[in-house]
C-alpha cells in the first residue's frame, strides 16, 4: 500500500518523503515532478498556458496511477486533495498529513518562483480551505513547524508501524 504525503506547500513533503522512502526501501515519487517529466514542461507553464483545471485533471490521473501502482512513498502537490475524485482514490492509501502553519509555509517557499499558487492574493484563504481536507483524508497528522526533516520522517515511520495493517479506510465491498 502506498504512503501518500499531503499538506500545504512548504510542509516538507518532498524532503521528508525522500527520507521515508529510503528507510522503507521503496521508491519516492513527487506527483508534480512526474507530471513535469511526462509533459516536458514545468507546472508554472502548464498553469499559465492551459489553466488550473487542466492541471488538476492531469494531477488526478497521475495520482490515481501512483496509488494503484507498486508500493511507493508519494508526495502530492498541495491542491491535489481538493479534487473529489482524487480524494476517493486516496481513501485506499495511507495518507500522512504534514501540517505546517501558514506563516512557516510562506517563509519556507517565498523565494521559490516555480510555485504557481504562491502569488495568489487569496493564498491565505486557499490554505484555510485545504486544512479540513487534509485532516479528513489522513490516517496520521504530523506537525512540522520548527522541526528538521529527519525528525519528522522518523516520527512518521514510528507512527506508521503502530497503525494496523489494513486501516479500514477502504469502502466495504457489498457485491455479495
Amino acid at each position: 500500500m502506498a504512503v501518500v504525503l499531503v499538506g500545504f506547500m512548504g510542509a516538507g513533503k518532498t524532503t521528508v518523503g525522500h527520507i521515508i522512502a529510503e528507510r522503507l526501501g521503496q521508491p519516492f515519487v513527487d506527483s508534480d515532478v512526474l507530471i513535469e517529466q511526462r509533459l516536458g514542461r514545468d507546472i508554472r507553464d502548464i498553469f499559465s498556458t492551459e489553466g488550473e483545471a487542466y492541471f488538476r485533471q492531469l494531477e488526478h490521473v497521475t495520482v490515481t496511477d501512483l496509488v494503484r501502482g507498486p508500493e511507493a512513498v508519494i508526495a502530492l502537490g498541495g491542491g491535489a486533495a481538493e479534487d473529489p475524485r482524487t480524494r476517493a482514490v486516496l481513501r485506499n492509501a495511507r495518507v500522512v498529513y504534514l501540517r505546517v502553519s501558514y506563516d512557516e509555509a510562506i517563509s519556507r517557499v517565498q523565494s521559490d518562483e516555480f510555485r504557481p499558487m504562491l502569488h495568489r492574493p487569496d493564498l491565505d484563504e486557499v490554505y484555510k480551505r485545504r486544512l479540513p481536507v487534509y485532516e479528513d483524508l489522513s490516517v496520521l497528522t504530523i506537525d512540522t513547524d520548527g522541526r528538521r526533516p529527519d525528525a519528522i520522517a522518523m516520527e512518521v515511520l514510528a507512527e506508521l508501524t503502530r497503525l494496523p495493517p489494513a486501516r479500514g479506510r477502504a469502502r466495504p465491498d457489498h457485491s455479495g
